[in-house]
């Protein structure tokens, strides 16, 4: 008896992001989340199980993080310094699998005109329908991206030098996803 494996390296696209970053303040934690993240990924499947990763971009307007608060969202955008650099951004470097379902990344974040490497685990979920979902998250500084920490009230309100970042991405075969307009 002969048995094939079947290996597809396939470009897959972002269909369903959530990001959050929070951190904290003199006053109170704070919470910006947005869903409006893009980006595409080409990843080996066999048997509906990831095998390897080739390449993961994903990119975020820096002005859809919403806190709930419009005063709040205008300091983050001047330390985010929108009016220059509108994405946030990630590149993926290298990518281990740990085991089924984890995978250790080595990923490239542009934030604030800034890029700087980071190490993250990432949980890895495989749907039925095809999909797979990446979570994960990463702590870092306003400095490790050259950001002044913000403050506002003239400095009375001053956000804390940490935060966390946490994204959980959808990807879905490029041909299958529906968000995506495909010719033949």
């Amino acid at each position: 008896m002969l048995s094939l494996q079947v290996n597809s390296q396939k470009r897959y696209s972002l269909s369903k992001s959530a990001f959050e970053v929070s951190g904290t303040s003199n006053i109170h934690d704070w919470t910006m989340k947005s869903s409006d993240g893009v980006g595409s990924a080409f990843l080996t499947v066999t048997d509906s199980k990831i095998t390897d990763i080739k390449n993961l971009t994903v990119s975020l307007s820096a002005e859809s993080l919403k806190s709930g608060k419009g005063s709040m969202d205008d300091v983050a955008y001047k330390a985010l310094e929108t009016d220059d650099h509108k994405n946030i951004k990630y590149a993926l470097k290298s990518a281990e699998k740990v085991n089924e379902n984890t995978w250790n990344f080595t990923g490239t974040y542009t934030i604030a005109g800034v890029s700087k490497d980071f190490k993250t685990q990432i949980r890895v979920t495989a749907y039925k329908d095809g999909t797979f979902a990446l979570q994960g998250s990463n702590r870092m500084t306003f400095s490790d991206f050259e950001m002044t920490t913000p403050s506002a009230a003239l400095g009375v309100v001053r956000a804390g030098k940490e935060l966390t970042v946490i994204f959980n991405i959808t990807l879905t075969d490029f041909a299958k996803n529906d968000n995506i307009l495909v010719i033949k």
